[in-house]
């Protein structure tokens, strides 16, 4: 039953990240299905990239509705990273935990302190987008997305941003599909590991996160987004302690 509940809860949110960040499942998912749940890190980040799947699609119809998924360009954007995702999911096994959590927390504060950095005044950069770049920023998340299991929104919405200039509305929305492929991609090189996952526990989860996609949808229309950025920036940077710590004692 406690495992019941700390499923329900998580699940929501992880939900709400997803909703009203366009990203941070993963990062929040991995870590509450490992220390909150008792998954092997192995299964957590499976889990985690099921759990994430379902529960982006739930949002990117919401965000979708409302007009702020740029399905070309994201679609673009996900075509780089699936082969990168596809093979960084097959040498993960290969590779020490405490390598890969390490990897996380890093890569997580970077992406942190990156949006938390004062918005550019408008003009004061070029906001022509280089395909090139555009590219090799689709491909590295989908590395990502396969080496530590997450879907890469915690990347994907400061990329969108800064790479192809997109205003944070249609990042948040744009980066759900994102998301979905590369996490899809991952989970096709993770079929036929020996991993056993908790369905009981996984089930919960997945509905009451779906649940809070919804509702985090409605907040992401009701606040601004240098407030999301600072909020999304926060909860990255905490998770990204809080594994670093665990990795290093």
């Amino acid at each position: 039953m406690n495992a019941l509940i700390l499923a329900l809860v998580a699940g929501a949110v992880v939900g709400l990240a997803l909703g009203a960040l366009g990203g941070g499942g993963s990062v929040l998912a991995v870590p509450a299905l490992i220390y909150l749940l008792g998954f092997t890190p192995a299964a957590a980040t499976t889990a985690s990239l099921v759990i994430v799947t379902a529960t982006s699609l739930t949002a990117l119809y919401a965000h979708a509705r409302a007009g702020h998924v740029r399905w070309r360009a994201g679609a673009a954007f996900a075509a780089a990273g699936l082969l990168p995702a596809a093979l960084a999911g097959a040498a993960a096994a290969r590779l020490p935990q405490a390598v890969l959590t390490l990897a996380f927390a890093g890569i997580a504060a970077l992406a942190a302190l990156r949006m938390l950095r004062p918005a550019v005044p408008a003009g004061a950069e070029s906001t022509a987008v280089r395909p090139g770049r555009a590219a090799g920023a689709g491909a590295g998340l989908g590395a990502l997305t396969g080496l530590l299991g997450v879907g890469g929104g915690f990347l994907a919405v400061p990329a969108l941003v800064t790479v192809l200039a997109f205003e944070m509305q249609a990042a948040v929305g744009t980066s759900l599909l994102v998301i979905t492929a590369n996490s899809l991609a991952s989970l096709a090189t993770r079929s036929g590991a020996a991993v056993s996952l908790d369905w009981a526990v996984i089930g919960p989860f997945i509905a009451t996160a779906v649940l809070g996609a919804w509702d985090g949808k409605r907040l992401a229309a009701k606040v601004s987004g240098p407030r999301l950025q600072r909020v999304f920036a926060v909860v990255l940077l905490a998770v990204a302690a809080f594994m670093l710590a665990d990795a290093v004692t």
